[in-house]
């Protein structure tokens, strides 16, 4: 199976290639462009599974983008922006994009809207799956969704990439800088007080659930997923 192609469209380089290199991690084949009338162009010549179009760009701007790829192809296009305004969005969504991401923005959740997207539109299938399961508890990691004893629990997307990490990998103790680094990435700044919250949060919503596991404190070291296994 060939991998699914993904056009990422920004005139700033160095945005184009962070998100390359994200997007190929993930398995896709990337293609870029860094003004609207290539973006037609290379759309046009490779004819990717999904766009991610930023609206600022030089000779067409993202609207005018989106307004030519609409007239031949409704493959799913992500607008890129650092404008929030209401009617930027509702715009975007008349002119035919299917998703809207404000910079700037996590990569991680630029990732989660791209399988979102394909998803929707019938791609995505060769993605793989990222779901932990235990008693009474699915973490998905694919879809951003918690369920906890067959129901769907609403969880911050940072709370569910904690409690993903721990459950993947089970009885693992890890450091709050252990996991500062690993969940919210090596550009965070921030302290390991912010992992106790995160934790604080997660133990509300599963205190109780099931007694064959469990998110433990270690006592002078951190976190663990502890399973009865």
């Amino acid at each position: 199976m060939s991998a699914e192609k993904i056009l990422v469209v920004d005139d700033e380089t160095n945005i184009c290639e962070l998100l390359k290199l994200y997007l190929e991690k993930e398995g896709y084949e990337v293609y870029t462009a860094n003004n609207g009338a290539d973006a037609v162009s290379v759309f046009k010549e490779v004819d990717p599974d999904l766009t991610l179009l930023d609206i600022m760009l030089p000779v067409l701007d993202g609207w005018q983008v989106c307004r030519e790829i609409r007239k031949f192809s409704d493959k799913p296009v992500i607008m890129l922006t650092a404008k929030a305004e209401t009617f930027d969005k509702v715009l975007g969504f008349e002119l035919g994009a299917d998703d809207y991401v404000v910079k700037p923005f996590d990569t991680k959740e630029v990732m989660a809207r791209v399988k979102a997207v394909l998803r929707r539109s019938g791609g995505g299938a060769k993605a793989d799956i990222k779901e932990v399961r235990y008693d009474k508890l699915i973490i998905n990691l694919t879809n951003y969704e918690l369920t906890v004893d067959g129901k769907k629990i609403d969880t911050p997307p940072k709370e569910l990439e904690l409690l993903y990490h721990l459950a993947s990998n089970p009885n693992r103790v890890y450091t709050r800088d252990q996991l500062l680094d690993e969940v919210w990435g090596f550009d965070y700044y921030g302290d390991s007080r912010t992992v106790d919250v995160h934790v604080k949060r997660l133990r509300a919503k599963l205190e109780g659930v099931s007694d064959k596991w469990e998110l433990k404190t270690v006592w002078s070291v951190g976190y663990k997923f502890a399973t009865n296994d």
